[in-house]
């Protein structure tokens, strides 16, 4: 298949994983708003929030609900933006849900999304911080 996120799912497309699950994976966004930026996907193809199964939407929130809190302890973060485009400005065709580390004063405003760029190697490090803090909260879904 020719999706991208597929691709990372089945470890076939190079990505900074943080989370795995039978149904869920999470990695670094490449283009982060701020870094530390996971995007949150079903392994199964699902193009749409519509589209979702009612069996994925468990796993699916339950995940994204334990990178929120992740990111809050292995970034500092004082709290995360989570969001969802649905079929306009979704980049990729398969339902990803962002979650993107905040705190009071970094600039973010509504829906204006500017994008950084980790320095090499500094992606690496985000994600590992990341994964310590997601096996502290324990098995996600």
């Amino acid at each position: 298949m020719g999706c991208l996120f597929c691709q990372v799912s089945a470890g076939d497309e190079p990505a900074e994983v943080v989370l795995q699950t039978p149904h869920v994976v999470g990695f670094l966004d490449v283009r982060p708003v701020f870094k530390g930026h996971v995007l949150v996907v079903p392994r199964a193809h699902v193009p749409r929030l519509e589209d979702l199964p009612d069996e994925l939407v468990t796993p699916l929130f339950t995940a994204v609900r334990a990178v929120s809190v992740a990111v809050k302890g292995a970034l500092g973060a004082q709290g995360s933006f989570v969001a969802m485009n649905n079929t306009v400005s979704q980049s990729v065709p398969h339902l990803h849900v962002h979650v993107v580390p905040r705190t009071k004063g970094d600039g973010l405003r509504g829906f204006f999304w500017p994008r950084t760029r980790y320095a090499a190697g500094e992606a690496g490090e985000y994600a590992a911080r990341l994964r310590d803090a997601l096996a502290e909260l324990g098995p996600v879904g």
